[in-house]
């Protein structure tokens, strides 16, 4: 049974899944505490939100929020905040286990004031990190530090909860893309490239692959929030996973029919996961959710945005 959400925190809420997740439940009238990292930090997304409440807290004192936050009658705990998501810190492994540890006490945070629900972001590169990891043999390069500190967070917080007054949803991003993302992930670059009429040059793409549009994550998380049940893992992605070609082709065809793509003339280093571990057959049962966007349309929306901020 889903619980509406009157009240809910929400870490890391100026980055570009917690900003949209916090306009998203403001839709849905939901008071929100929006936890961010300093005053230098830019909240113009969010700052005008009905609803809403600015805390100032960074993580090394994330534990201080039971005193910054006095209400004792919260829904659902949101943790979107985690420093080195994308950029040269992925690679940092003293940032991803500090990381891990600041999750932990995120969710000893969230018990201790009560909040009823802990969700927490984590990222499909923590299946792909066992994989490549604990596969005979293989050669993972450093970027999958990032995918191991989302890994040892979720090693250690489902026990942690349970021991806990407190039920915890581990939320399973594929991939997120849309109108604004800042960060040089695939399809921000690709698309870039096509506004730039640069080469669009891939791997063979062989890999199997998911993506989802920011408003459908955003969706999601309410959904998970709302009907999320304690100690499942729920994949937020299309329900549509298959080999990365397919949606470069989907891509290309939508936003530059006349361009060529070529594929095989960059190498692949990573690895290749089953198309079950994109599987959204859970939050779709649990949480009556499903995407409305589809990924021909949500690049458009995407490359529309991109045009406006260049």
């Amino acid at each position: 049974m889903g619980v509406k959400m009157n009240k809910a925190v929400v870490t890391g809420a100026n980055g570009f899944v917690g900003s949209h997740v916090c306009k998203e439940l403001a839709d849905s009238n939901t008071k929100i505490y929006a936890v961010i990292k300093d005053e230098n930090e830019n909240i113009d997304s969010i700052k005008d939100l009905q609803g809403i409440s600015i805390v100032y807290c960074d993580l090394d004192n994330i534990e201080s929020l039971s005193e910054k936050i006095t209400d004792n009658d919260i829904d659902v705990f949101y943790h979107f905040a985690w420093v080195g998501s994308a950029g040269n810190l992925r690679c940092d492994e003293n940032i991803q286990l500090k990381n891990a540890l600041w999750t932990a006490q995120a969710l000893r945070t969230a018990d201790k004031m009560g909040c009823k629900k802990f969700v927490n972001a984590g990222s499909i590169m923590e299946k792909e990190t066992y994989t490549a990891v604990y596969t005979q043999g293989s050669t993972p390069g450093l970027p999958y530090i990032y995918g191991a500190g989302k890994l040892i967070a979720h090693a250690i917080c489902k026990p942690i909860a349970n021991s806990l007054n407190i039920d915890l949803c581990w939320a399973v991003i594929t991939n997120a893309y849309g109108a604004g993302e800042f960060s040089p992930r695939f399809v921000n670059t690709t698309i870039r490239k096509i506004i730039a009429g640069e080469p669009l040059q891939f791997t063979a793409a062989t890999q199997n692959y998911d993506f989802i549009y920011i408003d459908d994550v955003a969706k999601a998380f309410v959904a998970i929030g709302e009907y999320g049940k304690a100690n499942k893992e729920y994949t937020i992605g299309s329900g549509n996973a298959r080999p990365l070609k397919e949606f470069i082709i989907e891509m290309q065809q939508s936003l530059a029919p006349d361009a060529k793509p070529i594929f095989g003339d960059v190498p692949f280093t990573g690895v290749n996961m089953p198309l079950e571990a994109f599987d959204t057959t859970d939050i779709q049962t649990d949480c009556h959710f499903k995407p409305s966007i589809s990924f021909a349309k949500g690049t458009k929306l995407t490359m529309d945005w991109i045009k406006t901020v260049n």
